[in-house]
Formats: structure tokens, C-alpha cells, sequence
């Protein structure tokens, strides 16, 4: 896939971004932090619902995002942006392949805390910003300098050692890792904002969560939980999943990408403690291994961010 970044009319601040290199965006730090450290803490959520298949918590979290993303729409006055954004094709293209990625993505997350993997996923989410780092390097031709580097040197060496020690599930890690990098970087490249793309995102795969949970229901299965909990909790889903998505993708217009991947190593740090000290997966000598040097290959890195003084308080924003 070939992307032409430059002539992109919704990356002009990534353009833009790219003039500022090295300047810290506050309030796109600050929405950064606010996803990855939700995004940290909902296995605990999504362990709650171990007794429901991991296809219909998905659907639910469709199901009850998309009322909670119109009413938001609907509060910011945006449908417009959402009319012009279904009328272009590129746009709508691109946000059919995000929805496809970020629905596969749910699927993997939500099936990996409900069957025990969770250290699988957290190892994921660790390769994840990397992933980042090296799309903005290479794709959109984001600059790193030798401190950067190295901090990125430094992580990957400690990621290495992980993968050494979780072969087992590697495949949930890799296929993790992959469908969320991925969506990331065409985030930040499509011409729609945070609200607009993940609304018409939701829309497109809402018709996938409704016939799954029609065929479920035809077949005798209770596609709303079994106990008043269940259901209270996949009601609340949409809420809970989206939030942290729209912070994310936020983030992701307002920062040079390599830094936002830098910064999801806040995730799976929350996500490792959680499956270790919560629900007792067994922790490796590869981890003991690997967790400080991603640690301060993270330290290094903001190190490098913040010795460069910021011209302003945030980036140059993308038309929205």
C-alpha cells in the first residue's frame, strides 16, 4: 500500500508536524496518556465478562457505541463533516479498511483477556509502539534523532527476549501488534477527525454486530448475558470501548507518530501488572528480563523529547 502522505489536504498538520519535530504537543501528550492508561486498566472490565463468548462482547461493544457516538455527533453539531466524509471515496475506502482492522483487533483483545492471555496481549501492545515508531520513520518520514534511536534499540532488544519466552501465543501478540499499528498510522492519515472516523467506523461494522447477534438469538443463545452483571456491563461496553478510542485518535493527529507509540508502553506495563498481581499468570524470567529495558528505552526517549524546548503549545491541527 503506497501512501501519498505529502498531498494528503488532512495532513497538513502532520506536514506540519514534521517542521516542529522534537516539540512537545501538552494537550496531545496529555490525551495520549488518557487512552493508553484507560486502555491499561480494561481487562479488569473485559475479565468480568468471561462468561460471554468473545464474538458477542465484540458485537456489543458495536451494538451500544454507535447510539453513544451519535448522541456525540449530534452534541458537536459534526454531521456535516460526517456527509463529507461518506462522499469521498478515498476517505470512505480507508475508513472501511479501519473499521475491519479495529473490529479484528477488539476481537483478539477481548478473546485473549477472556481465555487467560493476558500477558499475551500486554506483549502485543509492547510491540506495538515500535511498529509505531518504524511506520513513522519510514512511511511518513518522521525524523528520529541518535537518542531516539537508541531508545528504540534498547526496547526492541528487551522485546526480543519476550518473544523468546511467549512463543506459544505469539500469534496473539503479532496479530495484535499488526491490526492496531496499522490502524493508527490510517487514522492519522485519513481526511476525517477523531469523532467523524470512528462514528462512520462503527456504522459500517454495525450491521456485521446486529446479524451475529440475530443469528446467536435464533439459535436459543442469551445474547445478553446471562446475569443482570453481564448485562449492565455489556450495555456500558460502548462507553467504556469508545472513550479511549477517541482520546487515541486525538492523540494520533496531534503527535509526531513515533512518540504516540512511544507512549503506549503505558498499556501493557498496566496490563502486565494486572494479569500478574490480579489473576496470577505466571510471570517468566524473560519478563524480568526484557520490562526494564523497555522501561529505559521509554525514559530515553522522553528524555530526547523534552531536552528540545516546545515553539508552542500544540502541533498545527489538520483542516476538520
Amino acid at each position: 500500500m503506497r501512501f501519498n502522505y505529502a498531498l494528503t489536504p488532512s495532513n497538513r498538520g502532520g506536514m506540519n508536524a514534521r517542521k516542529h519535530e522534537g516539540h512537545l504537543p501538552r494537550k496531545g501528550l496529555l490525551y495520549g496518556v488518557g487512552a493508553y492508561g484507560l486502555w491499561g486498566v480494561l481487562p479488569i472490565y473485559f475479565k468480568a465478562l468471561a462468561g460471554v463468548p468473545a464474538f458477542d462482547i465484540v458485537a456489543h461493544r458495536v451494538l451500544w457505541s454507535l447510539p453513544f457516538l451519535t448522541l456525540l455527533i449530534l452534541a458537536s453539531r459534526s454531521f456535516a463533516k460526517v456527509r463529507a466524509a461518506i462522499t469521498q471515496p478515498r476517505t470512505l475506502g480507508i475508513l472501511a479498511l479501519t473499521a475491519l482492522l479495529i473490529g479484528v483487533n477488539w476481537l483478539l483483545y477481548v478473546y485473549a483477556v477472556t481465555s487467560g492471555h493476558i500477558l499475551a496481549a500486554s506483549f502485543g501492545y509492547y510491540l506495538n509502539p515500535l511498529a509505531n515508531v518504524l511506520l513513522g520513520r519510514f512511511v511518513l518520514h518522521e525524523r528520529l534523532n541518535r537518542l531516539q534511536w537508541g531508545a528504540v534499540v534498547l526496547a526492541a532488544a528487551g522485546i526480543c527476549v519476550l518473544a523468546a519466552g511467549a512463543l506459544g501465543q505469539l500469534w496473539i501478540s503479532l496479530s495484535l501488534c499488526a491490526s492496531f499499528a496499522l490502524y493508527g498510522l490510517l487514522r492519522k492519515v485519513v481526511a476525517a477527525d477523531a469523532l467523524t472516523g470512528l462514528g462512520i467506523e462503527t456504522a459500517i461494522l454495525f450491521p456485521l454486530a446486529i446479524g451475529w447477534l440475530a443469528w446467536r438469538s435464533s439459535g436459543g443463545a442469551s445474547v445478553i448475558g446471562t446475569t443482570t452483571v453481564d448485562t449492565t456491563l455489556l450495555v456500558l461496553s460502548g462507553i467504556v470501548s469508545t472513550t479511549p478510542l477517541i482520546l487515541f485518535t486525538v492523540a494520533a493527529r496531534r503527535l509526531a507518530y513515533s512518540t504516540l507509540g512511544m507512549l503506549q508502553f503505558i498499556a501493557p506495563t498496566l496490563q502486565f501488572l494486572i494479569a500478574v498481581l490480579l489473576y496470577g499468570e505466571k510471570v517468566a524470567l524473560a519478563h524480568a528480563v526484557a520490562f526494564p529495558a523497555i522501561w529505559v528505552g521509554l525514559a530515553l526517549y522522553t528524555i530526547a523529547l523534552l531536552r528540545t524546548p516546545p515553539a508552542q503549545e500544540e502541533l498545527p491541527q489538520a483542516p476538520e
